[in-house]
């Protein structure tokens, strides 16, 4: 474990850690997770799991959004143990861009099956094989999936859908409620949100509308790294560091591949492979990639802890728009 992570974990603890060596990779002890298990991430998991449980009460037809990446991976465990030894009670959702990274669906589809939970699958490329959508320009299939999105949730009744956005991430969902309204147009209005009182949750809706409810609202990147070290919790490999070919586009590191090309000459001179883990997931033509050598979840809390730089602002092309791209999207019923 870090020095400065081991101190900051023992000064807040009051515990002493321990690491064990395996192939030369550093890493804590099961016994030890528990260490990473701070007052305020007890906190969080009880605020977490308790706007699960109510959302299930309730609704008739909740549906978790569960993509692969850590966020989704971290409410669906919270889920899961929030019914435990139950089965979790909704399916989950995901948008299938196709411009997914492989090794998050091959994730996606073998977490689905371990927990039994019905994976529903709404493709972008359905939408632009007939016509209903079509490619942008810049390449990226991010923007294009409000609407598989906003007609899955019709389609399938759900009238309560689990997101795993956080406030820390952008400004604008740093406007939203935790039970956040939806019209029926499946729309955002942030001028029209309902007051939060303690843990009083509103979830009165009228037909055809429905709620979006974030259970990670309050965390931050770190509280969500540090709860995945204590608890164990495995993720897709791409979020430790690992060598990839990548190249150089507007700031940012984009791994070569079907859906992200050097374009020009710049760029295909910049082509290099680098140690790279990626902090958020996303379509491979908009998310880049970060140099890196943390190898474990203790590594990544140390390496997130010194970080002033939202993972959003550093590596996703697709909140670079405009000032108000993500709040535009939000408004049109995305995530």
């Amino acid at each position: 474990m870090n020095t400065d992570l081991t101190t900051l974990v023992e000064h807040t603890t009051g515990h002493r850690s321990t690491t064990g060596t395996t192939d030369g990779v550093t890493t804590a002890s099961a016994s030890d997770r528990g260490q990473f298990r701070l007052p305020r991430a007890e906190a969080l998991e009880t605020e977490s799991i308790h706007l699960i449980r109510e959302v299930v009460a309730e609704f008739e037809r909740p549906v978790l959004l569960f993509s692969g990446g850590k966020d989704s991976v971290v409410m669906l465990h919270l889920a899961a143990k929030a019914f435990w030894p139950g089965k979790v009670p909704f399916g989950v959702l995901h948008v299938d861009t196709g411009h997914n990274f492989p090794e998050v669906l091959e994730y996606r589809d073998s977490t689905a099956a371990r927990l039994d939970v019905k994976l529903n699958v709404a493709k972008v490329q359905d939408y632009i094989d007939d016509g209903r959508l079509r490619e942008r320009s810049d390449g990226t299939r991010n923007p294009l999936q409000t609407q598989p999105l906003l007609d899955a949730i019709t389609g399938n009744k759900f009238d309560a859908v689990f997101g795993g956005g956080r406030r820390d991430e952008e400004k604008a969902r740093a406007k939203e409620r935790v039970i956040s309204l939806r019209d029926e147009f499946g729309q955002w209005d942030p001028r029209n949100q309902r007051p939060e009182l303690w843990n009083l949750y509103n979830g009165k809706h009228r037909p055809g509308e429905h709620v979006r409810a974030f259970p990670l609202s309050n965390w931050t990147e770190l509280d969500v790294w540090a709860y995945i070290a204590a608890e164990g919790i495995e993720l897709p490999a791409l979020y430790y560091a690992h060598e990839r070919e990548v190249f150089d586009r507007d700031g940012m590191l984009l791994a070569v591949g079907e859906h992200a090309q050097p374009k020009t000459e710049a760029e295909r001179a910049s082509v290099r492979t680098e140690r790279v883990r990626y902090r958020t997931v996303g379509d491979m033509s908009c998310t880049g990639a970060v140099l890196s050598e943390a190898a474990t979840p203790e590594d990544v809390v140390a390496e997130v802890a010194a970080t002033r730089i939202t993972e959003r602002g550093a590596t996703r092309a697709d909140d670079r728009m405009s000032e108000a791209a993500m709040e535009d999207r939000k408004k049109e019923g995305y995530f």
